[in-house]
């Protein structure tokens, strides 16, 4: 598909410059494998979901948004905007900053709200950060996305992608950049929300729509890599204990 213009073109010329670089580094050094972008929507505020395995997948998953006619708002942890020349351009790109465990977590959630009610792109990662399943499937979900759908009625896109993690391994920050590798990104349809989004919004209903986002990501990757995921998701919690 030839690249479209975004349909809400960045103000900050920060933005353009910067998007044009990561473009130009990754068509050097990946081949796009992409599928679904005409069926993401035309006009409104959504929220794009996708799995997360490497370092890299954001810079994949904003190639990806941004070549199908949309400049993303990501939420990504709060230290990385305290780098020095990457949090300045974090901050002045209008990316959120989540502060876990702080007083400050919710902040993120109520940014990105804005943000998708203003008519913009939320892209966000909801297991949260990387996964820890030894396999890399996707794993159990925070709740952030979810609240941000149920409480806005914006749609949720999901976004499965796989292969990022050759050009930048599981948690490892040194590339492999050549030769080039073939990165698979497909955009899907709506996640079906709407019987939970009335009120109230309790926990239960977040943990439902968590499990019906990361259920239709799990079931794109698998479709990917022409494997099954184990029946038991991965979760955070149970493996702290």
């Amino acid at each position: 598909m030839a690249r479209r213009i975004p349909l809400r073109q960045p103000s900050s010329l920060l933005y353009r410059s910067v998007a044009g670089f990561i473009r130009g580094v990754l068509r050097c050094v990946t081949r796009k494998d992409w599928h679904g972008q005409d069926d993401m929507p035309p006009e409104g505020g959504f929220i794009a979901v996708s799995n997360h395995v490497t370092y890299a997948d954001p810079l994949t998953f904003a190639h990806f948004l941004y070549n199908s006619g949309y400049a993303p708002h990501f939420l990504g942890k709060s230290t990385l905007f305290s780098v020095p020349i990457i949090g300045a351009i974090l901050r002045k790109t209008d990316q959120i900053p989540v502060h876990r465990g702080t007083v400050r977590a919710k902040d993120a959630v109520d940014t990105g709200m804005k943000v998708l009610l203003a008519g913009d792109v939320i892209a966000i990662f909801p297991e949260g950060t990387l996964t820890r399943d030894p396999d890399l499937w996707p794993m159990m979900a925070r709740t952030g996305a979810a609240r941000m759908a149920l409480d806005t009625g914006v749609p949720v896109i999901p976004v499965a992608q796989w292969g990022a993690h050759k050009l930048l391994g599981h948690y490892s920050k040194r590339p492999h950049l050549f030769p080039r590798k073939t990165v698979t990104i497909k955009a899907g349809p709506p996640i079906y929300l709407d019987d939970l989004r009335e009120k109230p919004i309790d926990n239960e209903k977040l943990r439902e729509a968590s499990k019906r986002i990361m259920d239709t990501l799990t079931a794109m990757v698998e479709e990917m890599r022409g494997e099954k995921a184990p029946a038991e998701r991965y979760d955070m919690r149970k493996h702290k204990a």
